[in-house]
């Protein structure tokens, strides 16, 4: 028997991937369950975005081999759009390197940044992947705490104490994970806080890679992490069309950091992938000049989700922020019930409503869980009279 690398020691399979056949078994049985979980856009993308991807894929000339740097097209299209929403320029020629995903570009950066012993800041809670791809990596996790205290946001001093920890070991910390609006809290930048950051990682040394996918759903404000560092000293960020655009499934994203730093990435990157289909990138950038009306349409559509989500929390007596932005809402559960994991699993047996248990994300979310905002409000209705048909609401105080 050949054994599987000792780089997966300690990764398990993505708990959605798990979760998602328990699910289907559920189904298969008879049950249809109302999944409140996973964050994949149900609407469509805007109908002239899909158009561009038909005329494009019908062209006898689009099907070969792309640069390894992404259409010019696209590239342009990202430099127009960060130009025209965060109010950062950028050179489509040196700074973008669009991605197969931006979940792809998490694991090139750590594999181009990281050495066996380097170390990564990682937010708990936070998107699991961060930790994955360090560990894949073979670099080092070293956690830091958000707190709802203090609005989910790093405190400098914890990072400070975590560094020097990590280096009087004689370790090395290279990569610092943000998330803003963060996934799963919904928590706003705060730019005072974050300035704070840059600050914390010009002076030891370590890159920030901002994810920020989340910008554009049920915030008036998009931002950039580059607002507080234009010169992009310190700062990689990564860009997604998964949720702005409603694209998940095309797997559009995008690196926009320094030249420096995307030549270095691109010396990975190019030796795992041939590029992204040419149809894609066009219809990718169609996607990117759609204007404030695209997003008010769709934003439009999830608050009266919103509105159901909460509705749905206060039936089962958690507690929750209406000023959380993105596609989720973030609740902590009520006394009842020890952690996120048994409240989640009491609803898929007693209503057939999935949701996500706030653990999954890190130690730091087993008081919480998270619902989805991608399916219709018909749907989170349902859900609603399925909760209320049971003995669920008899745990609300």
């Amino acid at each position: 028997m050949v054994e599987v690398s000792s780089r997966l020691n300690g990764i398990g399979e993505y708990y959605f991937a798990t979760k998602l056949r328990e699910i289907d078994a559920l189904n298969k049985a008879g049950h249809k369950v109302i999944n409140l979980g996973i964050g994949s856009p149900d609407l469509p993308p805007h109908p002239s975005v899909v158009e561009v991807l038909h005329q494009e894929a019908s062209k006898v000339n689009t099907h070969a081999y792309q640069s390894y740097k992404g259409s010019p097209i696209l590239r342009s299209a990202v430099s127009d759009w960060y130009k025209s929403w965060y109010k950062i320029t950028v050179d489509p020629e040196t700074e973008v390197l669009p991605l197969i995903g931006s979940k792809e570009g998490i694991m090139h950066i750590c594999m181009t940044y990281l050495d066996k012993g380097d170390a990564a800041l990682v937010p708990n809670p936070g998107y699991p992947t961060y930790s994955s791809a360090v560990k894949l990596s073979g670099g080092e996790v070293l956690s830091y705490e958000l707190l709802e205290s203090n609005n989910w946001h790093p405190e400098v001093n914890q990072l400070k104490n975590i560094v020097a920890s990590h280096q009087q070991n004689g370790g090395k910390v290279k990569l610092l994970f943000l998330n803003y609006p963060h996934m799963p809290t919904g928590q706003l930048p705060d730019n005072t806080l974050l300035k704070e950051v840059i600050e914390f990682a010009k002076a030891n040394d370590i890159l920030i890679v901002h994810d920020n996918p989340y910008s554009f759903i049920l915030n008036d404000n998009p931002s950039s992490l580059f607002v507080l560092d234009q010169q992009k000293e310190v700062v990689i960020e990564l860009n997604s069309l998964s949720k702005s655009h409603n694209m998940a499934g095309w797997r559009v994203g995008m690196i926009v950091a320094s030249q420096q730093h995307i030549n270095n990435i691109m010396r990975f990157k190019s030796n795992m992938d041939s590029g992204m289909f040419l149809p894609v990138q066009l219809a990718a950038a169609k996607a990117l000049s759609l204007d404030e009306q695209w997003h008010d349409e769709v934003n439009a559509i999830y608050a009266a989700r919103k509105n159901e989500a909460h509705q749905l929390l206060d039936l089962l007596g958690c507690q929750y922020s209406k000023e959380q932005v993105g596609m989720f809402v973030w609740a902590k559960i009520p006394s009842t019930y020890s952690n996120g994991f048994e409240i989640s699993d009491d609803i898929l047996g007693k209503a057939k409503v999935f949701i996500t248990p706030g653990g999954i994300f890190g130690s730091a979310g087993e008081k919480f869980i998270r619902v989805s905002l991608c399916s219709k409000k018909e749907v989170l209705q349902e859900a609603i009279e399925r909760i209320k048909q049971t003995s669920l609401t008899s745990n609300v105080k």
